[in-house]
């Protein structure tokens, strides 16, 4: 008679939940230390120029952070998964035509926002199988999306232009309005955020997410569905960034063929300078969002401070390059710490 035992359940190796734990702790540091410094730029500037915390002041930093909020937040659930959406930007200049020729056709707003997303996550849908269920490299993969969707958008727009006389007042008075100096768009962003946060923290699926990114193989053997999950943080990226691309038609009101161009630079800026790892495993959405609200807060702030806006680009990567390599000497630093940990434990095991 033959007996056959069951076959112990795979588990994520101790000394990758160690680094997990320990790398997150890190990086909560390092968000600390991006809002002291953000909270510092804007002591000094406003020191300089009284009246760069005015109520309008203050309305338009929240306004010009809340479409990175959004779409870095997006990026972010991607990155932890240890992969990167490079389509972002073409999505929202898609996603903002789409909404703005529908609403100039006399649809209803509501339904135009609905459109903006849905249609996001169409691109996030086909972004997503080609990473997880054709097992192409994220970065590839994005990349042609990128010049995809960005062809596309102009064929389909060619030289057309959406101004805000096409659109419905309402809609526009929504994209600069606000609850005095809140706008109504930072609220949106706001609440997208929070209640991403909350799902990364409260359920499996978002628990999920970093495991995979933080050891994909192990997390394949513990039984997670990785190609899903993949796949879910594509969708919900192309959903947030299709969000984004009808509010970004609300706050400017003017949308073309080059609508979004470049800007998935800027959001992977924001997502990597907020402390979520490129390498995937760590960090989080508030971190994303505190990056993105850095890079826009460094575009006010040298034209308050008499500074010419040409160095923005260089400041923000200036900022980049510090981040990937505070990433860096930090993963490095951590490996070492925990293999000294692991030491007197192994030497233990080899007498026993």
């Amino acid at each position: 008679m033959t007996v056959t035992g069951q076959t112990p359940a795979p588990t994520i190796e101790p000394g990758t939940a160690d680094e997990t734990r320990l790398l997150d702790r890190v990086f909560k540091l390092r968000e600390l230390a991006i809002l002291a410094v953000l909270l510092l730029m804007i002591a000094v500037t406003q020191a300089d120029n009284p009246e760069f915390l005015s109520a309008q002041g203050v309305k338009d930093l929240l306004l010009n952070a809340t479409i990175l909020v959004l779409v870095a937040s997006g990026q972010a659930l991607v990155v932890i998964t240890r992969n990167v959406d490079l389509s972002v930007g073409s999505v929202l200049g898609l996603t903002a035509f789409a909404a703005g020729d529908f609403l100039r056709g006399g649809g209803n707003a509501l339904v135009a926002v609905l459109l903006a997303v849905a249609l996001g996550i169409g691109c996030g849908l086909l972004n997503g199988a080609l990473v997880s269920l054709g097992r192409v490299p994220a970065l590839v993969v994005t990349l042609g999306t990128l010049y995809i969707v960005r062809g596309a958008d102009s064929i389909w727009v060619g030289s057309r232009q959406i101004t805000a006389s096409d659109l419905p007042d309402a809609f526009t008075d929504f994209g600069s309005g606000g609850l005095s100096a809140v706008p109504y768009l930072a609220l949106i962003a706001l609440a997208v955020l929070v209640a991403t946060a909350y799902y990364l923290r409260n359920f499996g699926g978002g628990r999920e997410l970093y495991a995979l990114g933080s050891h994909p193989e192990a997390a394949r053997l513990a039984g997670i569905p990785v190609r899903r999950r993949v796949l879910a943080a594509y969708v919900a990226c192309g959903a947030l960034t299709g969000l984004a691309g009808a509010l970004y038609l609300a706050r400017f009101g003017n949308v073309d063929s080059s609508t979004g161009s470049g800007y998935e630079l800027t959001v992977v800026s924001a997502v990597v300078v907020g402390g979520v790892a490129f390498t995937g495993g760590s960090g989080s959405v508030y971190g994303a969002a505190l990056g993105a609200l850095l890079l826009t807060t460094v575009g006010s702030v040298l034209p308050a401070l008499g500074v010419s806006s040409v160095w923005v680009l260089a400041i923000n990567g200036v900022l980049l390059v510090l981040a990937i390599a505070v990433d860096r000497i930090v993963a490095l630093r951590v490996a070492r710490a925990l293999k000294k940990r692991s030491a007197p434990t192994r030497r233990g095991l080899r007498h026993d």
